[in-house]
C-alpha cells in the first residue's frame, strides 16, 4: 500500500474507444485545455529540485545532486559550488546515492557513466572521488539492483544492498513480472548487503555478507566496522517485510568457491552466522507483530536504536524510538505516548538520539536524552527546529545529513508555497553564522528565491473526531476571491501509515493537489486516523475498521472547510491512489456528498484481494488475522459490500502490472457501477505497477483526472 504512486498509460482497445468518447463529450467551456494544464506544469518545472544533501563529516562541505548531477561546496557559501563527475569527456551520466568517506576526503557514489564515449550507458556502479578534479574512479562491477551505499566507519569498505541480476527494481511498487514457472519459487529475487574495497585501483566484483535465504532491507555498520546490524526476512522480501526480524552478524564475506558458499572473515578469520535479537511476531508486549525499521548502533556497540511501530508500507517510515541491547534481549520503548512519529535518528554519543519526525503537519528535529541502562523515562531537549513543511524528499525519505560530531545538520526542505531549498540546522547556535539563531536554522541554498507558486495559498486545518484531533492541508484556489462559490476535492493519502505535509508540488499522491488549485479547485489533503504525525495510538486507530473511522475523520475535515470558506457543497470530489484509492472507493458507497470520484489502484473487496495481491502479510497486522480465518472483518470494509448504495460517476486507474494493488479490484468495481448503469470508466496501463514509471502515463492519469472532475464538479460556473 503505497502513499503515492507515480502515474500512467492506457491499454484494452475498449476501454480507448470509450475514453475517446468520454472525451469529445467534454465541454469546452468547462474542461480546461492541455495548453493550461502544460503551463501549469511547466511553471511548477521551473524550480530546481534538490535530489539528495549530503554534508562532509567534518562539517566543512556540502555535496548536493540536482538532475543527477554532483555539485559540492563549502557549507557557508553554496556559490562557489564545483562539478563532482565520473563522466568520460563529452559525456553524460547519472549519479545518485552520495556518500562522504569517514576522513571528508572523498566523496562516494553511484553512476550509470560508461568507460567510454563509445560504450552505451550501463547500470550503476559505484565510483569514488578524491575532489582533487579529475573524475572519479569506478570501484566495482555491478550487474544487478543496487542501493543504498554506505562507507564503514574506517573508511575501508562500502557496503549495499544488492539482487545479483536483478530484473526489476527491489520492492513492490515496480511492476510485477508475467506469471510463469512455479508461483512464489520460481524467479524469486533476493536481495543481499554485498561490499566493495574502497581502496581498489580497479574496478571489482562484489563479495557477499549476508547469505542467500535472507532478503535484507536496511542495515547499519558496527562503529568498529567488524559486523552489521539488519533488517531481514525470508524471501520473497517484497511479501514478507512485515514479518521481518532484526540481526547482527559479523562483516563477513561470502565467496563462491567449488564446494558451494564458503563463508570467510577478511580481516579476522572465521565465520559467524547471523544471529535473530529480535523477532516482533515472538516477544509480547506493544511491538509484537508490528514493523521495524532504521536499526542504529549505539557509538559503544552495546545497544541499537531502532524505530517501530505498524508500518503499511517498507520504506514509509514512522512510529516511537526503540533500544536493545546488541547482544539481544528485551526491546524497550523510549517514546512511549509521544504524539509524534519518528522517522529518521542518529545517535549523538551513547547517552543521548537526534530524532526527526512527524508532529501533526510539522516536520521537528529533537534530542532525546537515552536514561542510563533504558531506565526511567527518557527527557528531550527543545527541539532543534519545528518546520511547517517537508524535511527531506518526502514524508517518509528524510534525507536528513549530518556531520560527525552532530553540531551541523543538513536537508532539503520545501513547503506549498516555497520552493526546495537547502537548510542548515546547528544544534550549537552561532549566532555569527545565521540569522535565525533561536531556530538554529540557517537557508544555505537560494535557487529558487524568485520562483513563485502556479497555485493557490496553503493553510493548515485542525478539527476533531471521536475523540480524535485531525490534521490536515488545504489549498486554496489560484487568485482566490471570498466572493465567489468553488468547489472542493479531497485527496486521500495511500498507506494508509503515511502522512501528507506541506511540500513544493506536493499532495498525497497520484493526482497533483497543486494542479487543481490552479485550475480553480479548494484540494483538502487530510491526515484521518491512521496516519503518522499524532503518535502510535492515533496510527493505530484503524486497525479493524478501514473506512469507517478515517471516513468520519475525512467528512469531518470537509465540514470544517465549510464553516469556513466559499465551497458550494454541490460541488464536491474525492480522489486517491493505493489506500487512498480504497478510501475513494468505500466513501462512494457510504455517502451520496461527493459528486465525482477517481480512484488509483484501488481496492474494492478486501476478501479476494487477499488472494491476487503479493503483499498480503502486511494485512494481518491490520486485520488482525487472514481473510480465512475472520472473512466477516474483511468483508466489513469492502467496498464491493454496499456498492448498491453507490451512485457517484467514478473514474477507475490502475497498472495491469500491479502487485500491491492488483487491476481485478479495479475490473471488479467498475463492472459493478456499470451494472448498475452509474457513469465509471476504467483505463488499465500496460506494464505498469503500483508506482507508474512512463511520464507519459503519469501526464495521462492526470488529464483524465482533470477532464473528469471539470465534467461534473467544473470550476467555473
Amino acid at each position: 500500500m503505497f502513499p503515492s504512486p507515480q502515474n500512467f498509460r492506457f491499454a484494452l482497445p475498449a476501454l480507448t474507444l470509450c475514453a475517446a468518447s468520454f472525451a469529445a463529450a467534454q465541454s469546452a467551456a468547462t474542461a480546461p485545455s492541455r495548453a493550461q494544464i502544460d503551463d501549469i506544469l511547466a511553471s511548477e518545472g521551473l524550480a530546481r529540485t534538490i535530489a539528495q544533501v549530503a554534508v562532509s563529516p567534518n562539517g566543512k562541505r556540502i555535496a548536493w545532486l540536482e538532475a543527477g548531477q554532483i555539485h559540492i561546496a563549502p557549507f557557508d557559501n553554496l556559490a562557489l559550488a564545483q562539478p563532482v563527475t565520473a563522466a568520460a569527456p563529452g559525456h553524460s551520466c547519472n549519479a545518485s546515492d552520495l556518500l562522504w568517506s569517514p576522513d571528508s576526503v572523498s566523496l562516494a557514489f553511484l553512476s550509470d557513466c560508461p568507460d567510454s564515449l563509445d560504450s552505451p550507458v550501463q547500470q550503476p556502479d559505484l565510483f569514488l572521488s578524491h575532489l582533487d578534479g579529475n573524475p572519479a574512479q569506478r570501484i566495482s562491477q555491478l550487474h544487478g539492483y543496487v542501493a543504498a551505499p554506505a562507507f564503514s566507519p574506517d573508511g575501508q569498505s562500502i557496503a549495499f544492498l544488492y539482487v545479483e541480476g536483478a530484473t526489476r527494481p527491489s520492492g513492490a511498487l515496480a511492476a510485477e513480472p508475467l506469471p510463469s514457472g512455479v508461483i512464489g519459487e520460481d524467479h524469486v529475487e533476493i536481495q543481499r548487503v554485498a561490499m566493495v574495497s574502497a581502496g581498489t585501483s580497479q574496478p571489482a566484483a562484489p563479495r557477499f555478507v549476508t547469505p542467500p535465504n535472507l532478503h535484507v532491507f536496511e542495515f547499519d555498520w558496527s562503529p568498529d566496522s567488524k559486523s552489521l546490524a539488519y533488517i531481514a526476512a525470508d524471501p520473497p522480501g517484497e511479501n514478507n517485510w512485515w514479518v521481518a526480524k532484526l540481526y547482527t552478524q559479523t562483516a563477513t564475506w561470502q565467496e563462491q568457491g567449488a564446494e558451494g558458499e564458503a563463508c570467510r572473515d577478511a580481516a579476522h578469520g572465521g565465520c559467524n552466522p547471523p544471529r535473530v535479537i529480535l523477532a516482533p511476531s515472538d516477544i509480547s508486549g506493544p511491538l509484537h507483530g508490528l514493523q521495524i525499521a532504521l536499526p542504529r548502533w549505539s557509538p559503544d556497540s552495546k545497544s541499537i536504536a531502532f524505530i517501530g511501530g505498524l508500518m503499511s508500507d517498507q520504506g514509509v517510515t514512522g512510529g516511537d524510538v526503540w533500544l536493545i541491547p546488541s547482544a539481544g534481549g528485551q526491546p524497550v520503548d523510549l517514546t512511549p505516548n509521544r504524539p509524534a512519529s519518528a522517522n529518521w535518528i542518529a545517535w549523538d554519543g551513547d547517552d543521548a538520539i537526534y530524532i526527526s519526525e512527524l508532529a501533526g503537519g510539522d516536520s521537528r528535529l529533537v534530542r532525546l536524552r537515552v536514561p542510563h541502562n533504558s531506565a526511567g523515562p527518557a527527557t528531550f531537549d527543545p527541539a532543534v527546529f519545528t518546520i511547517p513543511g517537508e524535511v527531506g524528499i518526502s514524508s517518509f525519505d528524510t534525507s536528513l545529513s549530518v556531520s560527525t560530531d552532530r553540531s551541523f545538520f543538513v536537508f532539503q526542505m520545501s513547503t506549498f508555497n516555497r520552493p526546495p531549498e537547502i537548510f542548515g540546522a546547528r544544534t550549537k547556535l552561532d549566532p555569527s553564522i545565521h540569522s535565525e539563531a533561536s531556530a538554529g536554522l540557517s537557508q544555505l541554498s537560494h535557487f529558487n528565491d524568485a520562483i513563485k507558486p502556479a497555485w493557490g495559498d496553503s493553510v493548515s486545518l485542525s478539527w476533531s473526531k471521536d475523540n480524535f484531533n485531525i490534521q490536515g492541508w488545504l489549498l486554496l484556489p489560484k487568485d482566490y476571491d471570498p466572493a465567489k462559490k468553488y468547489p472542493l476535492l479531497v485527496e486521500v493519502h495511500g498507506g494508509p501509515a503515511s502522512s501528507v505535509l506541506s511540500s513544493w508540488n506536493g499532495g498525497a499522491g497520484g493526482i497533483s493537489a497543486t494542479t487543481f488549485s490552479a485550475l480553480g479547485y479548494f484540494v483538502l489533503l487530510p491526515n484521518p486516523r491512521g496516519s503518522y504525525g499524532q503518535g502510535e495510538a492515533f496510527t493505530q486507530a484503524n486497525r479493524k475498521d478501514f473506512g469507517y473511522g478515517d471516513l468520519r475523520d475525512i467528512l469531518a475535515g470537509v465540514d470544517t472547510v465549510l464553516a469556513k470558506y466559499p465551497v458550494d457543497p454541490n460541488r464536491i470530489g474525492i480522489a486517491g491512489w493505493s489506500y487512498g484509492g480504497f478510501m475513494t472507493m468505500f466513501a462512494v458507497t457510504q455517502t451520496h456528498r461527493f459528486r465525482a470520484a477517481v480512484a488509483g489502484a484501488g481496492i474494492s473487496d478486501w476478501l479476494s484481494y487477499y488472494g491476487e495481491n503479493s503483499i498480503d502479510q502486511w494485512m494481518i497486522p491490520y486485520f488482525g488475522a487472514s481473510v480465512y480465518d475472520d472473512p466477516a472483518i474483511y468483508a466489513k470494509s469492502s467496498a464491493i459490500t454496499f456498492i448498491k448504495q453507490a451512485n457517484t460517476p467514478t473514474l477507475t486507474l490502475v497498472g495491469d502490472r500491479d502487485g500491491e494493488c492488483p487491476a481485478p479490484q479495479s475490473f471488479e468495481f467498475w463492472h459493478a457501477l456499470r451494472d448498475l448503469h452509474i457513469p465509471a470508466q476504467l483505463v488499465v496501463y500496460p506494464d505498469e505497477g503500483h508506482g507508474f514509471s512512463d511520464p507519459e502515463d503519469r501526464r495521462d492519469v492526470l488529464d483524465r483526472a482533470v477532464d473528469w472532475f471539470a465534467r461534473y464538479m467544473p470550476p467555473n460556473q
